[in-house]
């Protein structure tokens, strides 16, 4: 049984677009155009997998997202053209399992729903195989050997494991570990990086998938 994508955009011909690529992938695939119709449809008539505009008639995708994530656990890719959002959505604050900025390249959109559906299948929230992030139970391992991280090295962890190759200064990570808007110190980051590398080198001594980015931040890349 194909898996089922719902697009929710109000540019029509954008969303057909959409809707012509995924279904040459082999992907069942129904449209909507307004925010205020997707709760209901998705309780209706089920969806794997729902790419939802950040600005929409009747109902904001922000608003929509987290609705849908208080009602099930469907896979989700934000879309926006709005840059300011952008942190806010890799806070995971919403539970968007992606998000992708327009102007985008519909491949590009294709090949986001494949990887966010394969780790869903999965059961997993991870960069890439072998990493292992668990977000009911707060647990990361690699091989299967638990790492062993707090609450807080999990979070900073997650969001970096989730957006490979994306660099986050230390402001951003902060903003996603402390969303109680608490004042710590910039380098209370880098401490806990350290920490999350330590525990990383003690079941994977030959690799470093934690960068420090010079002058920038940090990145995840297996």
């Amino acid at each position: 049984m194909p898996d089922r994508i719902l697009i929710v955009e109000d540019e029509t011909k954008l969303a057909e677009l959409l809707r012509d690529y995924l279904v040459q992938e082999g992907f069942e695939v129904t449209m909507l155009h307004r925010g205020d119709e997707v709760e209901r449809w998705v309780m209706a008539h089920g969806a794997d997998l729902v790419l939802l505009d950040l600005m929409l008639p009747g109902k904001s995708g922000l608003d929509v997202c987290r609705a849908l994530r208080v009602t099930g656990d469907v896979a989700i890719i934000m879309v926006t053209a709005r840059v300011d959002e952008i942190d806010r959505l890799l806070g995971l604050e919403l539970g968007a399992d992606d998000y992708i900025c327009k102007p985008f390249s519909p491949r590009e959109v294709v090949a986001r729903v494949k990887a966010v559906l394969r780790r869903v299948k999965r059961g997993e929230r991870t960069g890439e195989a072998g990493l292992v992030l668990d977000d009911a139970g707060h647990r990361a391992t690699i091989g299967g050997r638990d790492l062993s991280l707090t609450a807080v090295e999990f979070e900073l962890l997650k969001v970096l494991a989730d957006h490979p190759g994306r660099i986050y200064t230390r402001d951003q990570l902060m903003d996603a570990m402390y969303r109680d808007e608490r004042v710590v110190a910039d380098r209370t980051v880098d401490s806990h990086i350290k920490k999350i590398r330590r525990k990383i080198a003690a079941v994977l001594p030959d690799r470093d998938i934690v960068h420090s980015v010079y002058g920038l931040g940090y990145k995840y890349e297996w």
